[in-house]
């Protein structure tokens, strides 16, 4: 039986014209996307457009990725939960600019997902003589349609195929305005790659429990902020941040492994802002590797006062998952702290 895909746009590159008078890029219409790629019809997969909706059912407009919000995350997650027990897989056509941000958001609340939710767009439009959007798009229907020999999703989560390889949605950083191959998992290897033939690595991917029922979550909080550790940072700035009246939660970019200035001033900051029961992640600003607070004193002084080590975790992801644990815990900030402290997702 063939493989029934839900192809849901958001926006973005992939699905953009060029105007004539004004050389902008606009966005076009649905059914012209799927002319430009006559291909998808020799796939064994049944592919069919997906709508986003508001929570009050008005239909959304595609928008360019820059624009995107939690509550249009929480639009792809309730077309994709509409219609998640009539089809085998979703691929989500998103600008790059974001992606990794709502693949990570949709990673948590997508709850127990044992079927493929394949982010994928273009550096190029598609109609473009050199486009990378074409062979974006089929693989990851492709992807999105493989199944195992118990007849389970190959891919049972959310990824991003870009550039010939699948990454782990919440492991994933755009990392390139102008290659064809935009993003990259630097802490945790692909979960495909995409040659002649499309090479799978089961033991990487996420395990569901397939007796249980996905459940999505719809809600989010973003009273969270990321700041970058600097040298020369202002205690006046740090303070005016961590007293916001309405800021929950910090995602905190350090140096290194994890290290911070030990200038007192920073120290009883935090100390104060965890007091008060602000939730500070550690996220380091090197792309590759891991946050270790017990290497370095500087590192030891930020566990004393409170912060929480994010590991080896993206910002995109760990923005999104307080988001989400603040929503799924508002009145429980020691839930959140411990459940920001291990992987949930893969994350």
């Amino acid at each position: 039986m063939r493989s029934k895909i839900l192809l849901i746009y958001t926006g973005g590159t992939i699905g953009m014209n060029r105007n004539p008078a004004t050389g902008a890029l606009e966005p076009f219409d649905f059914r012209h996307l799927l002319e430009h790629v006559a291909e998808l019809q020799q796939l064994d997969a049944i592919v069919d457009n997906g709508q986003l909706t508001s929570d009050d059912g008005r239909l959304l407009p595609p928008i360019d990725s820059s624009d995107m919000t939690p509550s249009l995350w929480s639009a792809v997650a309730r077309c994709i939960a509409t219609h998640y027990d009539s089809y085998d897989g979703f691929v989500v056509l998103h600008g790059t600019d974001t992606m990794a941000y709502t693949a990570s958001a949709l990673s948590f609340m997508l709850e127990n997902l044992t079927k493929p939710v394949i982010f994928t767009g273009s550096q190029l439009p598609i109609d473009q003589l050199r486009t990378d959007g074409k062979e974006n798009l089929i693989t990851a229907v492709e992807i999105a349609a493989a199944k195992d020999n118990d007849g389970h999703a190959m891919v049972p989560e959310v990824g991003i195929y870009f550039g010939g390889r699948l990454l782990r949605g919440n492991r994933t950083t755009k990392q390139s305005a102008d290659a064809f191959r935009a993003f990259e998992s630097f802490n945790y290897p692909c979960l495909a790659e995409a040659g002649v033939d499309i090479t799978y690595y089961p033991e990487r991917m996420l395990k569901p429990d397939y007796s249980k029922p996905m459940v999505p979550h719809y809600n989010l909080d973003n009273n969270v902020i990321i700041f970058s550790i600097f040298p020369g940072i202002r205690e006046d700035i740090i303070q005016h941040i961590l007293h916001a009246p309405t800021l929950k939660a910090i995602v905190m970019r350090t140096f290194g492994s994890g290290n911070a200035p030990q200038q007192p001033w920073l120290l009883n900051a935090l100390s104060e802002g965890t007091e008060h029961g602000k939730v500070i992640v550690n996220i380091s600003q090197c792309v590759q590797g891991s946050v270790e607070m017990s290497r370095y004193d500087c590192g030891y002084h930020l566990q004393q006062a409170g912060v929480i080590s994010g590991r080896n975790s993206t910002v995109e992801s760990a923005v999104t998952k307080l988001m989400f644990l603040l929503a799924l815990y508002p009145d429980d900030i020691d839930a959140v702290r411990e459940l920001m402290g291990r992987s949930i997702r893969g994350e």
